[in-house]
């Protein structure tokens, strides 16, 4: 939209040479409001997914190797971790390369975080999925035992959430996780979708419209690969607007909202 205001605003103003750089400011206004500050500029793309692939299988590692050693199990869960994402055989073998890197003893994660922090970490989207991606392989085997998340906590400290903001992001991926597959698994499972959406059972009609859009708009597949996320590496963030949308329905159904 705002390329053709730029483009007949600068013809105005300018004729020729102005529609032009109004087409140019247009543009970048129109990615600054589908994808956020990281998806201006396309050209930075490459880089900040090379960054963003590097960051999460690094701190997968480490996290697997949070309590002392990696185990059988968790190798499994990378490995149907990779699956699910569908990568490519290249990723798939720069992964693995990575992940081994992050469960080194000695390996520092303080200047990768800091160095995603300078190319990717102006964008909140992309930040909160990096955290995703880790709560979400820390789960894997169905539980977050303590060093794990301590671990997470040191992480989301990094990338700029204090204690109270991580503390409800992890609880609402996992509350997400109860709906995986669209299906209901959790005993309680209205509060889990309120918990899931951020929400809770005072809040209004409004409020759970309100938290749901955000939600959905978060993991829209075209708005994230606009920022930096691969393209193969979407899968996970599809899933979770899945659940997302199997918590909403819930909530829907049990306040006769439209």
């Amino acid at each position: 939209m705002f390329k053709i205001i730029g483009v007949l605003l600068g013809y105005y103003l300018f004729g020729i040479f102005g529609a032009f750089i109004g087409y140019i400011v247009g543009s970048f206004i129109d990615r600054y409001r589908a994808y956020g500050a990281g998806g201006v500029n396309p050209l930075t793309a490459a880089h900040r997914q090379s960054v963003f692939i590097e960051t999460v299988f690094i701190l997968m590692g480490k996290l697997a190797k949070a309590d002392g050693h990696v185990s059988r199990d968790e190798i499994t869960h990378v490995e149907d971790f990779m699956q699910k994402l569908g990568m490519s055989s290249e990723h798939r073998q720069v992964a693995i390369v990575l992940f081994k890197q992050g469960t080194a003893p000695d390996y520092d994660i303080k200047p990768k975080l800091n160095e995603f922090m300078s190319v990717c970490g102006h964008t909140s989207s992309l930040r909160q999925m990096l955290l995703v991606y880790l709560i979400v392989m820390a789960l894997s085997d169905g539980y977050l035992d303590a060093t794990e998340e301590s671990l997470l906590n040191d992480v989301a400290s990094n990338l700029g959430y204090d204690p109270l903001a991580f503390k409800q992001l992890l609880e609402m991926v996992s509350s997400q996780s109860h709906f995986a597959g669209g299906k209901v698994t959790s005993a309680d499972a209205l509060g889990d979708a309120y918990k899931a959406l951020g929400v809770t059972k005072e809040s209004s009609d409004q409020e759970v419209k309100r938290a749901y859009r955000k939600l959905i708009s978060q993991y829209h597949p075209d708005k994230l690969m606009g920022q930096g996320v691969p393209e193969d590496m979407i899968a996970v963030a599809t899933a979770q607007t899945q659940e997302v949308q199997t918590a909403y329905d819930l909530i829907k159904k049990s306040r006769n909202m439209i």
